[in-house]
């Protein structure tokens, strides 16, 4: 998957198009990342126990990595990372715009 925690991404479609947020976590196996501020759900809580409070919560609701896209902290475009090695031999992720290291 080309998203990873502690991302800077962009949604590149649904209700949140265009919006901006950090990647919380990431789920390679189920293809979603959870993001900072974008697809919040609102939940009604019921009180469970006495003494706790009930209520209407707000909270992000996974969305699918193929809708979001890296930006690259160097020149704040949005891009896919493509892969190279540096000069220690060590795999590292880079911006197919600018060519920074991400």
């Amino acid at each position: 998957m080309h998203i990873k925690t502690d991302d800077t991404i962009v949604v590149l479609s649904g209700r949140d198009k265009g919006k901006q947020g950090k990647v919380m976590s990431a789920d390679p196996k189920g293809g979603k990342v959870l993001v900072e501020g974008i697809n919040v759900a609102k939940r009604h809580k019921k009180p469970r126990k006495q003494g706790e409070s009930g209520g209407i919560i707000t909270k992000e609701t996974p969305i699918y990595a193929s809708k979001v896209m890296r930006i690259c902290p160097k020149c704040d475009k949005p891009t896919r990372p493509a892969h190279s090695f540096n000069g220690d031999g060590i795999k590292v992720r880079v911006c197919k715009k600018c060519g920074a290291e991400i």
